[in-house]
């Protein structure tokens, strides 16, 4: 691991957190708004999403280079999205027990290998969710196969690493767990973090 350098210090003082007024709860996310202090010394209202799941972002890379990514509509964005599988894990669970489940729900695949290789904080002015990435080498078929809930209408493709870049690196591909996980993906090839010869597959 490398060593964090003296310039990451904190500086100055933080966050109080005053009483909190609940404004909204359903079983995926809290809203309240809290009477604060700022680093200041300034009064000020938060408001303040709190997530009760994890975030978990898989890249699934086969030896040959090629990885496999999920679309389907978004909600919020209101548009089509295609992206690495992802998905949420109960705060009380183990991120990588809930990664292992989102890849073969979502994909029908399993890894022998997995690998942790970014934690990330998501919109962490107004949210305190919290992502894990995983890279999943050694994939096969899972026994159940894909199995995805009511409301999601997932398609795949299998397309090889350097594409999936590409596309992310032009802003066809938006969401961020995917351009985070890609690039990451991309640094630890470069950097010879990776197995030589996936590591020669990927870059293409």
């Amino acid at each position: 691991m490398v060593e964090k350098p003296a310039w990451l210090r904190a500086h100055g003082q933080p966050w109080i957190r005053g009483a909190a007024k609940p404004i909204y709860d359903n079983p995926w996310i809290a809203v309240a708004e809290f009477a604060a202090t700022a680093p200041t010394g300034a009064p000020a209202r938060y408001g303040l999403v709190s997530f009760k799941n994890y975030a978990v972002a898989i890249l699934p890379l086969y030896d040959d280079g090629t990885t496999v990514l999920v679309g389907q509509n978004r909600f919020p964005a209101g548009d089509y999205s295609w992206e690495i599988p992802e998905g949420g894990g109960p705060l009380d669970h183990d991120p990588l027990e809930s990664a292992k489940r989102e890849l073969a729900e979502e994909t029908g695949l399993q890894a022998a290998e997995w690998h942790e290789v970014m934690r990330a904080q998501l919109s962490n002015s107004v949210t305190d969710e919290q992502m894990f990435g995983y890279l999943a080498l050694g994939l096969s078929p899972a026994r159940a196969g894909q199995e995805v809930d009511d409301t999601e209408s997932i398609e795949m493709a299998r397309v090889p690493f350097r594409e999936a870049l590409e596309a992310a690196m032009a802003g066809h591909i938006k969401d961020m767990l995917t351009v985070a996980m890609l690039l990451k993906a991309y640094h630890m090839a470069r950097e010879g973090h990776l197995a030589s010869a996936l590591a020669r597959a990927m870059l293409g």
